[in-house]
């Protein structure tokens, strides 16, 4: 059965009710009069991308994106973010970076101040001297934006291309050794591999990548080899060039959303090196292959390459080339480091068909702060027929030359 209270309890609790509820209407007008939250513990509403933007980066960047009055008064190659082949190459790890820890953090001018933690004073009015002449900073500027913050400033950076055809960065996957990837790419490449058992072998290969628009590649390569070579009972080391190769790629589908990428590729070798000391094929061949990439949980990833290779005279083969590989970051914006295992399957065609079944494990290191020179070491082991096959050590020193010179961003 309800008992109702006495009187006097329902009186004293009308009160402490009325002036709870005055404390709190007079503490959230005097915390919207300064700007604070009194109470709940709320902030401010956050600033939109565009707001930031307009806010922070206007000035130099210009509302467009193509480059304000601090272009010309900083004196500072600044890009231009209407510029798809420049803006939709990089990834957004790449911004969040500079945005974060300024030009210095990939390598680029110490013009471009740190967002991501409070402005000194001393930057400030370098800044503003440089822009203006002299003047108060612009809002907000002294304050650091949080992770949040810079995702939304980017976001606004993206809008500025608005070219789907263009791959995103984040689909340009780290390059195994041997698997050819999917994305379109301006490199230079040279890679070598040389035996650790069996005969003395070592092969080189200079590789030039050029982008032709948003999908499409051409590319060229010159192989050089040196290896053992038997004559008059003795055993000399021979070097010459290779065969030399022409080849081009197209990337006929990217999805951010899916994280999927697949492209078209095929390659001519022109029989300009000595088949009869094993420097090349002693035909021409053709080589079409369907390249793909995929993203996986965890910031892994999957990369596969179908190839045929099909001479001008002699039996041809299919490979079947997979990687399997994560990329972490150790610190905050940092480097990136990407371990892989690539697996090598190839079925030689006609009467004397055979299979032969490689591993490669590999980890590709960033040279220099910008990312953009890169190393990776690892081993090519023959899972079959390793008895007569050799282990070879293989390397190649990559140079993305769309992102700067060789010698810039260390």
């Amino acid at each position: 059965m309800f008992v109702h209270p006495p009187r006097s309890n329902l009186l004293r609790g009308f009160i402490a009710f009325s002036l709870t509820l005055c404390v709190t209407v007079v503490c959230s007008v005097a915390g919207a009069a300064d700007g604070s939250s009194v109470g709940n513990g709320s902030a401010p509403p956050a600033l939109g991308g565009k707001q930031i933007f307009e806010a922070r980066c206007a000035a130099c960047h210009g509302a467009d994106g193509r480059g304000g009055p601090g272009r010309q008064l900083l004196k500072v190659d600044l890009p231009d973010f209407t510029d798809c082949a420049f803006a939709s190459r990089e990834p957004d790890a790449d911004f969040a970076a500079v945005i974060h820890g300024g030009g210095p953090a990939r390598g680029f001018s110490a013009l471009m101040p740190a967002h991501g933690q409070a402005s000194s004073q001393a930057e400030m009015d370098e800044i503003n001297a440089r822009l203006s002449g002299g003047g108060e900073p612009g809002p907000a500027l002294g304050t650091g934006l949080d992770q949040a913050g810079i995702a939304r400033v980017i976001a606004y950076l993206r809008s500025f291309c608005s070219d789907e055809r263009w791959p995103r960065g984040e689909l340009n996957l780290p390059r195994p050794l041997i698997t050819e990837k999917a994305f379109p790419e301006d490199e230079v490449v040279i890679t070598t591999f040389a035996n650790v058992n069996r005969e003395g072998f070592v092969s080189n290969h200079l590789l030039f990548e050029k982008r032709i628009g948003p999908r499409a590649m051409v590319e060229m390569d010159l192989p050089v080899t040196s290896r053992e070579w038997e004559r008059g009972g003795r055993t000399e080391w021979y070097s010459g060039a290779g065969d030399f190769a022409i080849g081009t790629k197209y990337a006929f589908f990217h999805s951010l959303e899916s994280g999927s990428i697949a492209s078209l590729g095929a390659e001519l070798k022109v029989p300009t090196g000595d088949d009869e000391r094993g420097l090349g094929n002693g035909s021409v061949v053709f080589e079409p292959y369907l390249a793909a990439g995929q993203f996986l949980p965890w910031d892994s990833f999957v990369q596969m390459q179908l190839l045929g290779e099909i001479p001008t005279s002699g039996a041809g083969e299919i490979s079947l080339r997979g990687t399997l590989g994560t990329t972490f970051t150790p610190i905050l914006h940092g480097r990136t480091f990407s371990p892989m295992v690539e697996v090598i399957g190839v079925f030689a065609l006609g009467r004397n068909s055979e299979e032969n079944l490689d591993i490669v494990p590999q980890i590709q290191i960033p040279l220099n702060r910008r990312q953009h020179v890169r190393l990776n070491v690892g081993v090519w082991i023959p899972a079959t027929r390793n008895d007569s096959r050799p282990t070879r050590v293989g390397a190649y020193l990559l140079w993305d030359w769309f992102d700067g010179g060789l010698f810039e961003g260390w």
